[in-house]
């Protein structure tokens, strides 16, 4: 693998608590695909993982809970016609996923009144809108 894989910060998914599984795959490659493991799926523990801060553990299990099967991550790659670059591609994936559930959660929106000028500005050019359309039919015509 082309090395550790950055969630955020300095935390990297652990090599030693990923595990590999290959399956043929069902993606292109011709009569290569008959005969070669090139599908991947990777599996990560979340459940029991050390490697995670417990606050970001917590938040992970919480916004990822709809994918773990018993507290496990799954992800599975089979884009490519070569195992390692669905290797790096699901690892890639997993990292992003995690970086993802693992974000803080964003600041809560204050409300804002809308200024007077602007929404004046937007009644008057409705008026205007309107008065145009009201002028393009023939009712007064000779």
């Amino acid at each position: 693998m082309s090395g550790p894989y950055v969630i955020r910060g300095s935390v990297v998914l652990p090599e030693v608590e990923l595990v590999w599984r290959f399956s043929r795959s069902s993606g292109p490659g011709g009569q290569h695909v008959n005969t070669s493991d090139s599908q991947v799926e990777l599996r990560f523990d979340l459940g029991k993982t050390p490697a995670l801060p417990p606050v970001w553990k917590e938040r992970a299990l919480e916004r990822l809970a709809s994918r773990l099967v018993d507290g496990v991550l799954s992800v599975r790659a089979s884009e490519h016609r070569s195992q390692w670059r669905n290797r790096e591609t699901a690892a890639v994936r997993l990292a992003a996923l995690l970086a993802e559930a693992t974000a803080p959660p964003p600041k809560p929106r204050r409300k804002s009144r809308i200024p007077r000028g602007i929404n004046e500005r937007r009644l008057r050019e409705k008026k205007q809108r309107g008065d145009t359309k009201r002028g393009r039919s023939g009712r007064d015509w000779g």
